[in-house]
């Protein structure tokens, strides 16, 4: 496992992006898997900027993201199929249809589980995973106690998020909502792991997924398992790994 560490949280994102473009750069039909959240959003749109200032062919590249909410509208501006497309896919002309998501909504989401997975695999897999960790180690939607073994299912959130999205989207506490996530097992067979964190608030647990045990109560302490996986930080997120 590769760490790097850049001084400032712009730096942070300039490195992360050009991990994406130059996946890309290297293998004009790459693979590539996405994360939302704040700690994607500006590198995002510096991918967008190095495509508008240096444009190249993007007609075959696939992109998709690690997970999905369920029994929400794609509409809902923290849909990650919405934030995806307006952050990247509609900035870089990559095809609708190289642009691979689950449904949000589905009679039966084993199905919806099993055609995403497929259509990944019909492309030749993975090339490249840009993996978030969240404040309690959760890689996608997988939560702490999620067995290693597990496939692409639909977990539940972790509560601090789901309250956020149930307030923003004024749905009721009875209204079942998840998050169809690509499983632990599909993650670790990327080709390239590139785990992102910056800023204070992720620095212990960043210590606790790169320097403790390998256990599903930090499902993210399983990247020290991966064969080809960089650990990229700012030094807010790294200051405990010093």
């Amino acid at each position: 496992m590769k760490i790097t560490i850049m001084k400032t949280e712009h730096d942070f994102d300039v490195a992360a992006a050009w991990r994406i473009i130059g996946q890309m750069l290297e293998k004009p039909n790459a693979v590539i898997g996405l994360s939302t959240g704040q700690t994607t959003k500006n590198m995002h749109r510096i991918v967008s900027d190095i495509y508008k200032d240096s444009p190249f062919d993007t007609s075959k590249v696939t992109i998709f993201n690690v997970d999905e909410l369920t029994n929400l509208d794609r509409s809902y501006p923290g849909s990650c199929y919405t934030m995806i497309y307006e952050q990247v896919i509609k900035n870089l002309g990559v095809p609708d249809e190289n642009f691979i998501m689950p449904l949000t909504f589905s009679d039966d989401f084993d199905a919806e589980c099993a055609k995403f997975e497929n259509a990944l695999q019909e492309r030749g897999g993975a090339d490249l995973q840009m993996l978030g960790i969240g404040w309690n180690g959760h890689i996608g939607i997988n939560q702490p106690g999620t067995p290693f073994e597990r496939h692409t299912w639909v977990s539940p959130m972790d509560p601090i998020f789901e309250e956020k999205v149930r307030r923003e989207t004024k749905v009721p506490d009875d209204y079942p909502l998840g998050g169809l996530t690509r499983g632990i097992v599909d993650i670790m067979q990327t080709r390239k792991i590139v785990l992102i964190a910056k800023g204070e608030s992720k620095a212990e647990i960043i210590e606790k997924a790169v320097r403790g045990p390998i256990t599903t109560d930090i499902p993210a302490s399983v990247i020290q398992l991966h064969p080809n996986c960089e650990v990229l930080l700012d030094e807010a997120a790294a200051s405990r790994l010093r």
